[in-house]
């Protein structure tokens, strides 16, 4: 029932656009808003019945990606340009995948893999999607083989559609099939962070006196990205006043090295990492005094986002805005209507 009633209303709005577009403020949820970015023609037309779309998928030797986004996101309206408006990706993408775009905010009806009948942003928040963009590569069963939570470059995305596409989630977990075809130049060094952690690292013992949540950066030697954090955006002021707030330790992320997890265990941290779905570098993974995680961030973040994150854990904000999205678009609402630009890519 729900599912024509959209259609009715989809009906309606072709039949009466210029009416409609005149009061672009009111329209639902899913339709087009201020910051809309346009899909590629070649995304799946789906009714979202995730049961069916993986299905005709597989008939077709092919696997289903969710792409959860929202309207005004810069990262998903870099993945559309850069990353699909690049044809070897964008072929790539159509011979192995349907995409399916799912609005992070809609309220779209949604069928999940259990039959129940849901909305896009149930189905979001169900799977915990907290950034935009996020991508879910499912295999022909509906399991996530691969989950990509914000922006990826169009090289580091190019192999992630290679592993899923290639079915190698069978030999091996995506971080070391990316190590070994990572092609471009990265410092070679771990990246160290005045004022942190000693190690061996004793995240208990040495923290049992703080206040201060901690924030572990999972890294590794060769990482562009390690490499621009820490030359770039931990190098603001605003983000290293914000980090101030912090206990903060950097581990390499395959490291055999032994230390003590926040919550007093003794391990190698290549099997903490492995033991906590560490699969990307950078990741920052925050905890809380009692050494529970709170939060993470994962892929490619700027300023503007790195800067939030550490707030929304400092501030407590996680304890009563579970949605990471909806803090960040306070932050950005108050800062316009302060008369501050904000740069969401800077």
């Amino acid at each position: 029932m729900m599912r024509s009633n959209w259609l009715i209303a989809l009906l309606l709005f072709l039949a009466n656009g210029p009416l409609l577009a005149a009061k672009a403020p009111a329209l639902a949820e899913g339709m087009v808003n201020p910051g809309y970015e346009e899909k590629p023609a070649w995304f799946k037309e789906s009714f979202l019945d995730i049961r069916e779309d993986i299905a005709e998928a597989a008939e077709a030797g092919k696997r289903v990606m969710l792409y959860f986004y929202q309207d005004g996101c810069p990262y998903c309206a870099r993945l559309l340009r850069d990353n699909f408006g690049n044809r070897a990706i964008a072929q790539k993408t159509r011979k192995h995948f349907d995409v399916i775009a799912i609005n992070m905010w809609g309220d779209r009806e949604v069928t999940d893999l259990a039959g129940r009948q849901t909305t896009e942003k149930q189905f979001a928040a169900a799977l915990r999607v907290q950034y935009t963009p996020t991508l879910l590569m499912l295999d022909e069963r509906g399991k996530v083989v691969l989950r990509i939570n914000g922006y990826f470059e169009p090289h580091k995305f190019d192999i992630a559609l290679d592993y899923v596409a290639g079915h190698h989630e069978r030999d091996q977990d995506f971080r070391s099939y990316y190590a070994a075809r990572n092609p471009l130049p990265a410092s070679g060094k771990l990246h160290e962070l005045a004022a942190s952690l000693p190690h061996p690292l004793r995240l208990k013992d040495d923290r049992k006196d703080s206040y201060r949540p901690l924030v572990v950066f999972f890294e590794q030697r060769v990482c562009r990205e390690c490499d621009e954090l820490h030359n770039d955006i931990l190098q603001r002021k605003e983000v290293a006043i914000a980090l101030t707030n912090l206990d903060t330790a950097v581990v390499d992320m395959w490291s055999k090295e032994k230390l003590q997890t926040p919550d007093g265990r003794e391990m190698p941290i290549n099997q903490w990492a492995k033991e906590l779905g560490i699969q990307f570098a950078p990741s920052l993974v925050f905890f809380d005094t009692r050494g529970q995680e709170v939060f993470r961030t994962e892929a490619y973040l700027r300023t503007f986002h790195t800067h939030g994150a550490i707030d929304y854990v400092v501030s407590g904000a996680y304890r009563f805005q579970p949605n990471f999205q909806r803090f960040l678009q306070h932050r950005t609402d108050v800062l316009h209507a302060r008369g501050f630009e904000v740069d969401l890519m800077e």
